[in-house]
């Protein structure tokens, strides 16, 4: 199984992002500069990491939606490729339009996007989400329901999209995580959804499932980690996204 992790000047989670899909499969991992214009020979995997691309100059994820690496991410997309971007990789994607549209769509004022948070700062906590839909392969480990507490990283993170384009991604199952309570009740209360996201929203996905953005760092895990926090905190989305090439 090859996969890729894209590195933009300003990634910080690019090591964890490797080192999870290692544990998942005896995976032949690369890591590709920003600067590249194309991506190794038959990948299965793409994962855009958590950070602050270029340090956040102009919009997070802005101008690594804009360089040379993302554009052969996105036809590596079209080809099929499953894609996974978490915080900024997410900030990216939303930016290119891979989701929730699967393909680059210029900016427009109705366009889903991720803004600062409600709470006008950066944030760094736990928070709870649960599993909304599992169209995506990513999330084919999971059942609808499922929840786990996930580590929270950024200042620009609160989803915002029309009460419209909120209930088509509802439909069409493309709302994959939601920040919810210890029962699964999603609520815009600060302490359960800590950017304030519309509808609750921490992940989405293309039409087809296969590219996946979410704001939590699931590769933030591990069996020592955050020991003092309740919940569930293996999310097996590194290990579904192996599997749905081992079917």
């Amino acid at each position: 199984m090859k996969a890729a992790v894209i590195i933009y000047p300003g990634s910080n989670c690019d090591r964890d992002c490797k080192v999870a899909l290692e544990r998942s499969v005896d995976a032949q991992v690369s890591m590709v500069w920003h600067k590249e214009t194309s991506l190794p020979e038959g990948l299965d995997l793409i994962v855009l990491p958590g950070g602050f691309s270029y340090g956040d100059y102009l919009r997070c994820g802005a101008m690594a939606a804009l360089s040379p690496v993302t554009r052969a991410v996105v036809d590596a997309a079209k080809a099929g490729v499953p894609v996974l971007g978490i915080c900024n990789g997410f900030q990216a994607l939303i930016k290119t339009g891979l989701v929730p549209y699967g393909e680059i769509r210029d900016a427009h004022a109705d366009a889903p996007t991720l803004v600062h948070n409600a709470i006008g700062r950066h944030i760094s906590c736990y928070a709870k989400t649960s599993i909304v839909s599992t169209l995506s392969p990513w999330l084919s480990n999971n059942d609808p329901g499922d929840i786990h507490a996930i580590p929270l990283s950024h200042g620009e993170g609160r989803f915002y999209a029309s009460p419209e384009i909120i209930a088509s991604l509802a439909a069409t199952g493309q709302i994959a995580t939601q920040y919810c309570d210890a029962d699964g009740v999603r609520s815009m209360d600060i302490a359960i959804n800590p950017n304030g996201s519309l509808a609750a929203i921490e992940g989405i996905t293309s039409p087809c499932g296969r590219v996946l953005g979410k704001m939590g760092h699931s590769e933030r895990a591990g069996s020592k980690v955050a020991k003092n926090i309740p919940g569930e905190k293996h999310q097996p989305i590194f290990t579904a996204g192996v599997g749905y090439f081992q079917v």
